[in-house]
């Protein structure tokens, strides 16, 4: 049995971000899925599984995951139309705080700046 090429799993994971990113605004007609950013995407190395990471603008977070998770299927339907690869996984839409957090360190940092510059 041949070594899986190094990187393999982490090339498939970037082809399908690309490809979600793709039908998501194409295909996903539910109303509680507003505008959607794929950040990232995991896969697990038998390729069964596929975390997907999103943000999310016009939609709570909550709601929109719910909605990218009830169309999980139909997007993975269209995926195994697309790749050529033997295992097509199934798709976990979670919300990505790091955004969020990334602004939330900015302003923490600038109001720190101020209070150094003495400006308050």
């Amino acid at each position: 049995m041949r070594a899986a090429k190094p990187g393999r799993a982490q090339r498939v994971a970037d082809q399908i971000q690309r490809d979600l990113a793709r039908l998501i605004p194409l295909e996903v007609r539910d109303p509680r899925v507003g505008l959607v950013t794929l950040t990232g995407c995991e896969i697990t190395p038998d390729y069964a599984h596929a975390r997907v990471f999103f943000t999310v603008i016009g939609a709570d977070p909550a709601t929109a995951t719910k909605g990218l998770n009830a169309a999980a299927g139909m997007l993975r339907n269209h995926l195994f139309k697309m790749l050529s690869i033997h295992t097509v996984p199934t798709l976990h839409f979670e919300h990505d705080e790091s955004v969020e957090r990334g602004f939330e360190m900015d302003q923490l940092i600038a109001k720190a700046m101020k209070v150094t510059k003495g400006e308050q």
